[in-house]
């Protein structure tokens, strides 16, 4: 949001931290899950609380912080497969910034550089 539009509305930091939380419990759930697979779960994720605080936020609320419905294939102008697409592949970073963050404050194994992880994901395999 700040790279395209230059601001952020505050209430991401709450829905972009919920993201990142759920994003980083899929490593507690399925450690040995390939990365794709992973991905894919993070991509629901997000797109499931984008739609939900954008309902909220956005139509319930009237706060207008984000509309889509000038992107093909929208819901309500809150979701959008293009940008679905883009949360499973942003979404690498998020599993490896917390596996970072476990290594750094609770001595968990040290990660592989991020470059390692965009390798396995697009070679389909898993990372551990």
């Amino acid at each position: 949001e700040l790279v395209c539009r230059g601001y952020t509305h505050p209430s991401m930091l709450v829905v972009g931290g919920l993201c990142g939380v759920l994003i980083g419990s899929i490593n507690n759930i399925a450690p040995n899950k390939k990365l794709y697979k992973q991905c894919l779960i993070s991509m629901v994720i997000v797109t499931s609380v984008e739609f939900i605080a954008g309902y909220i936020l956005n139509i319930k609320i009237g706060l207008n912080i984000w509309d889509y419905s000038d992107l093909p294939f929208n819901f309500m102008g809150q979701v959008s497969l293009l940008f679905s697409v883009f949360w499973f592949f942003l979404s690498i970073i998020a599993i490896w910034l917390d596996d970072y963050l476990r290594y750094k404050f609770y001595g968990d194994k040290k990660p592989n550089d991020l470059f390692i992880y965009i390798k396995y994901l697009l070679t389909f395999r898993s990372y551990r």
